[in-house]
């Protein structure tokens, strides 16, 4: 099990975030970024599972999160409204960078903006003490509905697992809500092109961490002789291996759908979830380019 200790403090990965942003070729999704940066860095795997908490976010991942919120602060980074973040004109010029002075910087700007400097500890590394804004992606819509999720009571998210199903083309879906049964929590028919169907069960676990490959195998075992293909949906995340579990050859196929993506459909079919539309023209961004 990895140590808490053991994941880098934010300020010590923001030279490794810069080099996988340079190596990205100036721009990247946040998993892309992470994935960069983890790389780079050479975490250990379990190191890269320890969970932050029930923010359904790992340390490592949380931690990364502020040193993008850094970086953004002394205008390195940017990021837009799909989640893309990208080397400013500034972090374009540079080579190499600072830490130190970044945070530094920052620290500076804090203290304008805070009426009682002495609030803010200039000696300590945590940075969640530094008064700085919480970085955007961490307070977004999906975290705070990742973390309504991950409160909703069992039976609440088994009826909210059936009725995406069902508003997903998925027919006679059922929960079984019984104990004992493998992990076995409900059943359903899905068809394709309206021809071939495929009896598929499912399991539905609200969950901080990452799930395992023997959690995928045992929830197999559950469903051997009884179905077609198998779904697992998690408020959270698979490991690399359940991945690899899932998709062994020769044994019942078993889709997986981790936290991010079940957000995803949640917004796309607008259960619980709905859109609010306004722009801002960045006349400075258009003419930095």
């Amino acid at each position: 099990m990895g140590n808490l200790l053991d994941v880098p403090a934010y300020n010590h990965m923001m030279c490794e975030l810069f080099q996988a942003m340079k190596e990205l070729g100036g721009s990247g999704t946040i998993r892309e970024i992470d994935d960069k940066t983890i790389e780079i860095l050479q975490l250990t795997p379990e190191v890269q599972e320890i969970a932050h908490g029930n923010s359904g976010k790992t340390e490592v991942e949380y931690r990364l999160a502020w040193t993008r919120s850094y970086m953004k602060k002394v205008g390195i980074l940017e990021n837009s409204s799909r989640g893309i973040w990208a080397l400013t004109a500034k972090g374009r010029e540079q080579e190499k960078i600072n830490p130190e002075e970044i945070v530094s910087k920052v620290r500076e700007m804090m203290l304008l903006k805070t009426k009682n400097a002495s609030e803010i500890n200039t000696e300590d590394d945590d940075f969640e003490n530094d008064g700085v804004d919480i970085p955007e992606e961490i307070q977004s819509w999906r975290e705070k509905l990742k973390n309504v999720l991950l409160n909703l009571k069992p039976d609440a998210f088994e009826r909210l697992t059936q009725r995406l199903l069902r508003e997903s083309g998925f027919t006679q879906v059922k929960v079984t809500g019984k104990t004992g049964d493998g992990g076995i929590d409900g059943m359903g028919i899905v068809k394709l092109n309206g021809i071939i169907s495929f009896h598929m069960l499912f399991q539905c676990k609200r969950y901080a961490g990452k799930i395992s490959a023997g959690q995928i195998r045992d929830f197999r075992g559950a469903m051997q002789g009884r179905t077609d293909k198998g779904l697992f949906i998690t408020t959270g995340k698979f490991s690399a291996p359940a991945i690899e579990e899932a998709n062994r050859p020769g044994a019942t196929p078993i889709d997986l759908i981790d936290g991010d993506e079940l957000v995803e459909k949640l917004r796309e079919l607008q259960l619980g979830v709905a859109p609010v539309n306004d722009y801002i023209i960045d006349e400075a961004w258009f003419l930095s380019i």
